[in-house]
């Protein structure tokens, strides 16, 4: 991960936020701890809520801290479930993992925005500050102001590895800590350019076709959306007890119906 020497302490407080919440699941399947990516943090709170609702003697404490936090939780155990949404390194490929869903990362602009279409090279080159300004991608004579996640993000890792390339995000960059935040800024800034998870774009801010390809459901299944990465449930070794059956419910016919409500693109269909 690129990123400012600051970068490992930074991800390792995130990580020691979670311990608190995290030491609390106890052994008797009282009480489920999920943590990590602050991209699926609200769908699997929204799941959570759900089950919780059929199974009254179960505590779901779901929290964020970003993926790289939740694959350190899942590895040392101290929540039995982990989130990541991005691919896991090499070096993390030891844990187990699930694929609860597929989630575009789609390229937003403010609505008032006439831009509609970019390349991902021109992408890669507004967020490396190569092209400062929207009259050179068809916009109006305006700086661009780019909005991207915080190092240890996996929308950022995801991002950087399928857009940027080997170019380097510019440190002028806005950063902010959580999609919905990047959404926030992008909506009430008629200037600005973002990235975001595709089941979090709403009506106040415009998707952007990258290589003329706009981010569906569609254009997902089809393999014509490029910018696409997984949702992962993590955990050490295989998940039982609690973990295993939740797990199970997100995996099977009402947990993916759930998710494909929200916008993300359930793993169950062809």
């Amino acid at each position: 991960m690129r990123g400012p020497r600051g970068f490992v302490p930074l991800v390792f407080s995130a990580f020691l936020l979670l311990l608190p919440a995290c030491r609390k699941a106890g052994g008797d399947g009282s009480t489920l701890t999920v943590a990590g990516s602050t991209s699926v943090q609200p769908f699997a709170e929204k799941l959570a809520e759900t089950y919780m609702a059929t199974h009254p003697g179960l505590a779901i404490n779901v929290q964020g801290g970003g993926s790289t936090a939740g694959v350190r939780a899942a590895e040392t155990g101290a929540a039995q479930i982990g989130m990541s949404s991005r691919h896991l390194k090499d070096s993390e490929a030891a844990l187990h993992q699930v694929t609860i869903a597929l989630d575009g990362i789609a390229i937003i602009v403010n609505a008032a925005n006439p831009v509609s279409s970019l390349s991902r090279a021109q992408v890669a080159a507004i967020f490396s500050g190569e092209i400062p300004r929207w009259q050179s991608v068809g916009g109006t004579d305006r700086p661009i102001h780019f909005v991207t996640r915080e190092e240890g993000s996996g929308t950022r890792g995801a991002f950087e590895e399928m857009v940027m390339g080997k170019k380097e995000i510019a440190p002028r960059a806005l950063v902010q800590d959580s999609n919905g935040a990047v959404r926030e800024i992008v909506a009430s800034d008629p200037d600005a350019l973002g990235y975001i998870s595709l089941g979090l774009v709403d009506r106040r801010v415009r998707t952007v076709a990258v290589d003329g390809v706009l981010p569906t459901h569609e254009t997902i299944l089809a393999k014509q959306y490029a910018v696409v990465r997984p949702f992962l449930f993590l955990s050490r070794g295989e998940p039982t007890g609690a973990a295993a059956a939740f797990i199970d419910y997100v995996l099977g016919a009402e947990g993916q119906r759930l998710l494909g409500l929200e916008g993300l693109i359930p793993v169950g269909q062809p």
